[in-house]
């Protein structure tokens, strides 16, 4: 039985930047093999664990089958050049430049090098150019290798990810790290297939985590075509509140998963998600999502011939900075209301849906 923490943590502790996530998929394949009666990989990498229903349907040649989707890349950087033993780079998956000065980053290069994002002292920038110093084309990676040395080392095309290590916060059960977007709701994922064990369910149940979301969603995108689910949802993260957003697209640590609601949702698949969670008393929210729901979801919605979709997302705070901020009960939660609603689905369900 996965332990939740330990398993979050580990996931951390990797890079697996869009594009390379194969550190995190090895770990989290590790974990569903035992949970799982298949396991299997995309031609792109998107891992597929396949667990069926357990229970017969009568009269039914083939089972009805849905597919949870949870991203496994994370953010990150790339090298663009390398000047005087100093590196540029740009950004994979969306930065925010002004959180990078300072923070400890890994280069992949030829070997792993320990390298802080630096920029130029505030004494030596001229007043009119100031507002200017945070862009990308002016933070560097220094290494403290020298100029002779980082030439032997890292060439443009290195990745970089960070290097800050997960936390436990003094709040109660709250982690703090890179890559809980979308680690967490990997680990979501994994607790719902956990709660399946015990759990007699009719549908089979694709448990998939894709690659490329952060950047190109292709691997939502051929999964769900490789697949063809009936249903499809993803788990992703939302905003949670904080510093300056406190509005009504955020939502507060701890007080459960969001139901995403819009154009890219179903209304029938969101209508039942919310009415089990208030059967089973889980604390959830809804979350308006008046356009392309900015996840996995948006491909999954229209993958071959199309499929109902739903988007369910755990709160946090600090998105696609290196101190990401969740609380695990919230975690649980998702793992547990993913895992009532499966067990829900009826041989007919898909009949039942209104398509108005």
């Amino acid at each position: 039985m996965t332990e939740l923490l330990p398993f979050l943590k580990s996931l951390m502790s990797v890079s697996a930047l869009s594009g390379f996530e194969g550190p995190a998929s090895e770990i989290i394949e590790k974990e569903w093999t035992s949970l799982v009666d298949e396991v299997s990989k995309s031609k792109l990498g998107s891992l597929h664990g396949l667990k069926r229903g357990n229970t017969n349907i009568k009269g039914k040649a083939k089972r009805p089958s849905i597919l949870i989707a949870t991203h496994m890349d994370a953010v990150g950087m790339m090298v663009t050049k390398v000047v005087d033993g100093f590196l540029y780079v740009t950004e994979i998956g969306g930065l925010d430049p002004r959180i990078l000065p300072g923070t400890p980053v890994l280069v992949h290069g030829k070997k792993d090098l320990y390298g802080v994002v630096a920029m130029r002292s505030n004494r030596l920038v001229p007043d009119d150019h100031r507002t200017y110093e945070h862009d990308l084309d002016y933070l560097l990676i220094d290494t403290g290798l020298t100029p002779k040395e980082v030439a032997k080392l890292v060439r443009a095309g290195d990745l970089v990810s960070y290097n800050t290590q997960p936390i436990e916060m003094s709040g109660g059960e709250i982690i703090s790290g890179h890559s809980l977007d979308n680690r967490a709701s990997v680990a979501a994922l994994t607790v719902c297939l956990q709660e399946l064990q015990t759990r007699q369910h009719l549908w089979d149940v694709w448990a998939v985590a894709t690659v490329q979301e952060e950047e190109t969603m292709s691997g939502a995108y051929t999964s769900a075509y490789q697949l063809k689910p009936d249903i499809a949802i993803a788990i992703d993260v939302t905003f949670a509140k904080g510093p300056g957003s406190s509005g009504w697209d955020t939502f507060p640590l701890g007080d459960g998963p969001t139901i995403g609601l819009g154009p890219n949702v179903h209304t029938f698949i969101h209508k039942k998600m919310k009415e089990i969670a208030e059967r089973i008393e889980i604390p959830h929210a809804i979350d308006f999502l008046p356009r392309h729901s900015g996840t996995d979801a948006y491909m999954l919605q229209v993958a071959d011939t199309g499929a109902p979709t739903l988007v369910i997302s755990i709160p946090l705070r600090y998105m696609h900075t290196p101190v990401e901020m969740i609380k695990l009960k919230d975690v649980r939660r998702a793992g547990r209301l993913l895992a009532e609603f499966i067990a829900s689905l009826d041989a007919d369900f898909i009949n039942k849906i209104s398509w108005e």
